[in-house]
């Protein structure tokens, strides 16, 4: 009997064993979702637990210093020693992109920092096979380890990777996280980034690489130390084979292409970085350091290519000998070249000397503006005749270069020919000190001998200082008609290195009297100068300058060289110590110095025949047709008869003839007594010359060395004579009244 309840139903066959069963698996399922909730929890407080993901290591990069089209002159090292070159993604050769990304993580642009996938099949490969196969690491884990160095590899390691992945996407799109690992990727020894190890290993930027560099450059990161081909070739051979078979499989290469990259060479040597213009990129990073990137206003082809052309022109010169070249572009006054010496590690030529900043007598290379500011005050007119005869202003005693007078000239003649005595003529009409102002304002620094008082007449034939950047300015001044711009490497003003007429410098002129034996030094960089309105302003009229352009068009060019392509100057400094060559047309100026370092004399260095063939082959590398010169409106076109009488001869206002004062005692004036010459270091392409100079006295002259003579009686006040060898010898001149003058010298 059954009271109150009813019998529950007999369970249908096998229903009493699921319900357990079922049971069972919801139990599974819940401590399985227990697990990854705290997991994930865990995983969770293991971020935030994490400080935030430092980038330094992304933004210490190397300085580099870009030409105006973005070309690489030169890279620096990082403060602690290495080569970290900016990089995108856009920089680099896009084959190189897919390579890396087929070998290193083929799910790149579609996982979010982990690839699930890839670490399932690397932790398969190392369950089959007892160790570490493949590391499951995509492009942006290793972008985490790169950011955060650590030299343990355990699970916690990669664990903190896949985390600090997971935080770059979110930070990051993948065009970010690619040039993050182009930049930060190790390539062996102190190269990281593609970029480095392109320019290192190939000599090139990594926009175009072939099949065989791209493969070699997603190898390295691998293992960089044990495959750096400059150490292990063989290595880097056999990881650039693994990259290439995969590569191939992918289909990102045909199998002849693949075949051609095996057979190419694997680098065994590091190469240079550029140094394009060294000097100007030191001086631009000296002025803004936290500038990582320096864009200049150079031209790197036309910087190699004059550098290439200073170290063709230093071989057949003297060791000690340097050359600076200065190309300025004259609608901007904007430096499109700028050689400060032949070779910048050459110790010998004080390489490492900017010299276009080092303080030099110009010789002849500032008559020009002389003329032009003669003609600019209506003292004479390119057709104006002049004097070139003996003269005499007080006890300065000008003489032309060989010696030599043409009696009557014109101005046009005179500039063309670089005649000192009608040169000296129109200054003492201008005045040395109305010239010297005129050019100091508008900027161009001009530095006097210490304690040569007021200006003298030498100033116009080299008696004073001037860099050949302010040498060049002026002349950037004549082609643009008068108007003066500051020199720019970039945005900012060029600064002005000279120093101010408050400070003077010692300085020699070859026409200047020969008690002028003090010299200029080399100049070291200063900080920019606040030059203001001295940096512009207008030097002369158009008409003015056009006159002195159109002159200098027709002077007799160098050997061999085309004439009338391009106005230019030359110059020599007393005791043939520099020799100098300016020209330009309408589009550029470029300026030309020959010379010793240390300011030492080089018998033969002279200006036309040292400097002005290389300043005509440098505008020839321009690779541009000169541009004529416009003629002004209210210029005057004619000759010396049809110009209006005060322009047909420069008035003589006082007596200058020699016969109108005494003779000046005979002087010896080269080589000075006591100096000490090194003829190999003065050698010209073969034996050392001695350059033998008088001044004053009555010609002819004989030239005697202990006593023997040694030319014949000749005009000349200036001969070469061949030393037998080396010693102490004593010089002796002899005039035609038989007065004389004796130095010992020591030649080595």
């Amino acid at each position: 009997m059954r009271l109150g309840f009813a019998e529950p139903p007999s369970p249908a066959r096998g229903e009493g064993k699921r319900r357990p069963r079922f049971g069972k698996l919801r139990i599974a399922a819940g401590v399985l979702g227990l697990s990854f909730f705290a997991a994930g929890a865990a995983l969770i407080l293991y971020a935030r637990s994490l400080p935030p993901l430092d980038l330094a290591a992304a933004s210490d990069r190397s300085t580099v210093v870009l030409d105006r089209e973005g070309k690489l002159l030169r890279p620096f090292l990082t403060n602690d020693g290495r080569w970290k070159l900016p990089v995108t993604s856009e920089d680099v050769d896009p084959r190189y992109l897919a390579m890396l990304k087929a070998f290193e993580d083929k799910r790149f642009d579609q996982h979010h920092g982990i690839d699930p996938l890839g670490m399932m099949r690397a932790a398969g490969q190392m369950l089959m096979n007892g160790r570490v196969v493949s590391g499951g690491s995509t492009l942006t884990m290793q972008v985490a380890r790169l950011l955060e160095p650590r030299e343990e590899r355990t699970l916690a390691a990669k664990l903190r990777q896949a985390v600090r992945a997971v935080e770059l996407e979110q930070r990051f799109d993948k065009a970010g996280i690619l040039d993050l690992y182009l930049t930060l990727a190790p390539f062996g020894g102190n190269l990281e980034g593609v970029r480095a190890a392109s320019l290192a290993y190939f000599g090139k930027e990594p926009k175009r690489l072939s099949t065989a560099e791209a493969a070699l450059l997603v190898a390295l990161p691998q293992s960089p130390e044990t495959r750096r081909p400059d150490r292990f070739a063989e290595a880097a051979r056999k990881a650039r084979e693994r990259v290439l078979e995969r590569v191939e499989q992918a289909g990102l290469a045909t199998s002849d292409e693949v075949a051609a990259a095996r057979n190419e060479p694997v680098p065994t040597a590091r190469r240079p970085f550029p140094n394009l213009s060294p000097h100007i990129a030191e001086q631009a990073v000296a002025e803004a350091p936290a500038e990582r990137i320096q864009k200049l206003s150079l031209d790197a082809r036309l910087q190699a290519a004059l550098e290439g052309l200073a170290r063709e022109r230093s071989l057949g010169l003297p060791p000690q000998v340097s050359i600076a070249i200065l190309a300025v572009d004259n609608e901007t006054g904007e430096i499109r070249a700028s050689v400060g010496g032949v070779d910048y590690f050459a110790a010998e030529r004080a390489g490492a000397l900017d010299l276009t900043r080092a303080l030099r007598s110009p010789g002849s290379a500032l008559k020009p503006f002389i003329y032009a500011l003669a003609f600019d005050n209506g003292i004479a007119h390119p057709e104006t005749m002049l004097e070139d005869r003996p003269a005499r202003y007080g006890i300065y005693i000008p003489e032309n270069f060989d010696m030599t007078f043409q009696g009557m000239v014109s101005a046009r003649k005179a500039l063309q020919l670089s005649l000192n005595v009608p040169a000296v003529e129109l200054l003492s009409a201008l005045g040395p000190q109305r010239f010297l102002s005129r050019l100091r304002d508008v900027g161009v620094a001009i530095a006097l001998p210490r304690d040569s008082g007021a200006p003298g007449l030498a100033v116009g034939l080299g008696g004073l200082g001037i860099t050949l950047q302010d040498l060049t300015r002026a002349y950037v001044g004549l082609a643009r008609g008068g108007e003066m711009l500051p020199l720019r490497f970039r945005a900012v003003m060029f600064p002005s290195l000279s120093p101010h007429p408050e400070e003077p410098r010692s300085g020699v002129s070859k026409d200047a009297p020969a008690h002028s034996g003090t010299s200029f030094e080399t100049r070291s960089a200063s900080a920019p100068q606040d030059e203001g309105s001295r940096e512009g302003g207008r030097l002369v009229d158009p008409v003015a300058a056009w006159y002195v352009a159109d002159t200098l068009l027709g002077a007799p060019p160098p050997l061999n060289a085309v004439p009338g392509r391009i106005a230019y100057k030359t110059g020599t400094s007393y005791g043939y110590r520099d020799a100098w060559a300016v020209g330009f047309d309408r589009k550029h100026t470029i300026g030309v110095w020959v010379g010793r370092a240390d300011n030492g004399a080089v018998p033969g260095l002279v200006g036309r025949a040292v400097a002005a063939p290389i300043l005509f082959d440098a505008f020839a590398r321009l690779g541009i047709d000169p541009r004529p010169f416009p003629q002004p409106a209210d210029a005057i076109v004619a000759s010396t008869g049809h110009l209006p009488p005060p322009l047909r001869h420069l008035r003589q206002d006082v007596p200058k003839t020699v016969t109108a004062m005494t003779t000046p005692a005979l002087k010896l004036a080269f080589p000075p007594d006591g100096a000490r010459i090194d003829l190999a270091a003065s050698a010209l392409g073969g034996a050392g010359r001695l350059n033998l100079k008088a001044a004053g006295g009555s010609p002819p002259y004989t030239w005697l060395v202990d006593g023997t003579p040694v030319t014949e009686p000749q005009r000349r006040r200036e001969t070469q004579w061949q030393p037998p060898g080396k010693g102490f010898m004593r010089i002796s001149v002899i005039d035609a009244t038989g007065a004389s003058e004796s130095v010992s010298v020591r030649l080595q």
